[in-house]
């Protein structure tokens, strides 16, 4: 099977895409947590009450906690709850139990066990809402053997050999944002100007979006994360965005193109449905984009601390460059929660009672600063660090991500180019100066001035 054939639009530039606010999280993390509220009291309660999904506009407090960020780390809250045992129960409203994972242990137990939990929320979804089961795909919210057969379809288009295709592509990427970068001058958002376009336009590419559906898409994947104006508008930029991949798959059945859509279609034929070649396209897209962009702009915060640190990335050594990278992963961790796992039976676990259906919640921010496998003084970033196990900044199990290669691949090529291009890049703003994002199911930033 040849890989297929991403071909550069060097006379198209694509215009830089609308910087999402407050991110995946407040989507992802309110649709799989509201909706399991809302069915939970549904069964009892719908009738009398009216309760609509839409309505569900708030993150239930206890469920906070993982999310939230002091800077760059996790709240002393989640260090302390890490230490006081394996499982915390999180008190819930409507009779919804919930656990928090947050030891780095565990954490790989629960992700392993594929038999006894499951990711898949679609039934919760009562089709009167805003969003419906329709619009949740991919392989986060699917069971075997259904993800089974989908990630089989998907795996072969990231291993390294097929992505090695990308490399040259992704440097073009890189210079032109550095070139953007340059001529806005010092003070200029490096978020917005550099960390952004550069993954944006890596999916894109990958996908095989033609130009005008990327023009598009920039603008529908900032509706969609942003759940400022509640549920509904939301859920609704959701629906959207799925009807957007809908028509561009309907496109490319007739004329399948140059990138990944085009290429599983010559694969599969119409053995593959065009609601799981969306779901597919989607995962790729809200998973390899702002989480890259994330820790590309984070990355240079921490890099631009100490002259050694830049030094390291600088240095051509890419034995030491992976290692950094590494370490700016665990470090990071800007994924914080892993999809929720519900139980599929009752059980022990850790010393506590779980009943099927409750659901356990995996903080992979926590378990990454757990010092068990971290080693000394987890939350500091040190580019030496050994680890005694590897981190879990990609999940683990079969929902790991899929696109850690390509995320990878991004940061070795775009940290490098910036520190050797820039190398007296600063922050142009006291780092306590700078806006994270809050309650965020990927840890970002808002803006990023920087001086050079």
């Amino acid at each position: 099977m040849d890989p297929p054939q991403v071909v550069p639009t060097e006379s198209r530039r694509v215009s830089d895409p609308a910087t999402p606010t407050d991110i995946v999280c407040r989507v992802r993390w309110l649709r799989e947590v509201r909706a399991r509220v809302v069915t939970s009291v549904a069964r009892r309660h719908v009738a009398k009450r009216g309760i609509d999904l839409a309505s569900f506009t708030f993150i239930p407090e206890p469920t906070k906690t993982p999310l939230q960020r002091v800077g760059l780390d996790p709240v002393p809250r989640l260090a302390q709850i890490r230490d006081s045992g394996p499982l915390h129960r999180l008190d819930l409203p409507f009779d919804f139990t919930a656990y928090l994972v947050t030891g780095h242990e565990q954490a790989r137990e629960v992700l392993t066990a594929r038999d006894i939990y499951s990711t898949d929320i679609r039934h919760l979804f009562s089709g009167d809402g805003p969003a419906t089961s329709d619009d949740i795909g991919g392989l986060g919210f699917t069971d075997p053997p259904v993800h089974t057969r989908l990630r089989k379809i998907i795996t072969p288009e990231f291993t390294m050999r097929r992505l090695a295709r990308l490399e040259p592509l992704i440097e073009q990427f890189v210079d032109r944002a550095l070139d953007d970068l340059e001529a806005a001058g010092p003070g200029a958002d490096l978020a917005k100007v550099l960390a952004f376009p550069i993954p944006f336009n890596t999916i894109c590419a990958l996908l095989g979006l033609d130009y005008e559906d990327r023009q598009a898409f920039a603008k529908l994947g900032s509706a969609r994360f942003d759940a400022t104006n509640g549920g509904a508008a939301a859920f609704g930029a959701v629906s959207e965005q799925r009807e957007f991949l809908f028509d561009a798959v309907a496109r490319q059945r007739k004329e399948p193109g140059p990138g990944l859509i085009g290429q599983i279609i010559r694969n599969e034929g119409d053995t593959i449905t065009d609601h799981d070649l969306a779901g597919l396209a989607d995962g790729v897209f809200t998973g390899g984009y702002e989480t890259t962009a994330g820790m590309i702009a984070l990355s240079t915060i921490v890099l631009t601390r100490d002259p050694a640190y830049a030094e390291l990335v600088r240095s051509g050594d890419r034995k030491t460059l992976d290692r950094v990278i590494e370490e700016l992963l665990r470090y990071f961790s800007v994924v914080q929660v892993a999809f929720p796992r519900f139980a599929k039976q009752d059980m022990e676990l850790f010393g506590e009672s779980i009943k099927a259906g409750d659901v356990l919640l995996v903080s992979l921010s926590g378990a990454n600063r757990d010092g068990v496998s971290a080693g000394d003084q987890p939350d500091v970033f040190d580019p030496a660090r050994v680890p005694a196990s590897g981190h879990l900044a990609f999940g683990h199990g079969i929902h790991r991500c899929i696109g850690a290669e390509l995320a990878r691949m991004e940061l070795r090529i775009a940290l490098p180019k910036l520190l050797n291009r820039f190398p007296d890049l600063a922050l142009a703003v006291p780092e306590s100066d700078l806006e994270f994002r809050q309650l965020s199911f990927v840890f970002g930033i808002e803006s990023l001035p920087v001086t050079f």
